[in-house]
């Protein structure tokens, strides 16, 4: 690309390009945050425009010297005066405060219409005369007297020296033990086991796909309207239990 720039020469227009102006556009801005800034030192800095020699042959007031003097230092107060505790702080270089700033230090006190409308939930509410003239009652005098020990109760005693020293018998020593669980005790059965490869291989009888059907039974709400609906047959009532049956409902001794 050229770059093109109109010019009148002797009342009339001329073209002219730049090559140079171009290549300067064409580069591409540099990265401020990967070029680090040059360090800055007091004393290499340039002024603006040259100082004349009268400026640098010049004295300076009496303000300009106290305007040039450097900020004092008030750190050093801070780290050393600490408030004490029952007193006003000594301060170096200064004195006790008067009592203007003692009596303006005070907290604001309430004033007594607001202690009246103030909520009882508050720490601090004004009591009246009837209240500290009181005289209490023997119930109440009863109620404030702090709850006493138990009548059993022992403190805790020393351990003799013989005590410490005693060594335990046999049986002591049998006693001290825990209680041992029982020889036939079972735990609680784990709720997941693994299934066996000979029941996964099972093929399910018609009686067991019979009995795994749930029963068919009317809605609850027709239920309890008809007195017959858990009935029992007749041919369950005649039937005879086989001596398997009664085995198997015997309950298991454990």
């Amino acid at each position: 690309m050229l770059c093109w720039f109109n010019c009148m020469v002797n009342g009339m227009f001329v073209l002219f390009y730049n090559f140079g102006r171009i290549e300067v556009l064409a580069d591409p801005k540099p990265l401020f945050s990967q070029v680090s800034s040059p360090t800055l030192v007091w004393g290499n800095q340039e002024t603006i425009w040259s100082l004349t020699p009268g400026a640098m042959t010049a004295r300076p007031s009496a303000r300009t010297l106290y305007l040039c003097k450097p900020k004092k230092d008030f750190t050093k107060y801070g780290r050393s005066c600490r408030p004490v505790i029952g007193g006003n702080p000594l301060l170096p270089k200064y004195g006790y405060p008067s009592e203007r700033l003692l009596r303006l230090s005070e907290p604001k006190k309430y004033l007594p219409a607001y202690l009246e409308q103030r909520s009882r939930e508050t720490p601090e509410w004004p009591v009246s005369l009837a209240a500290q003239n009181y005289n209490a009652s023997k119930r109440i005098l009863q109620l404030a007297q702090p709850k006493g020990l138990h009548p059993d109760f022992m403190p805790p005693r020393e351990v003799s020296t013989s005590s410490r020293k005693v060594i335990a018998s046999p049986r002591t020593i049998e006693l001290s033990k825990p209680k041992q669980l029982h020889p036939k005790f079972m735990p609680a059965r784990d709720p997941e086991w693994p299934v066996t490869e000979a029941a996964k291989r099972a093929v399910a009888t018609k009686r067991i796909v019979g009995l795994a059907q749930p029963s068919s039974r009317p809605r609850m709400g027709l239920t309890a309207l008809d007195p017959d609906a858990f009935k029992v047959k007749e041919r369950a009532l005649k039937a005879v239990c086989t001596p398997r049956l009664a085995e198997l409902a015997q309950p298991i001794k454990r």
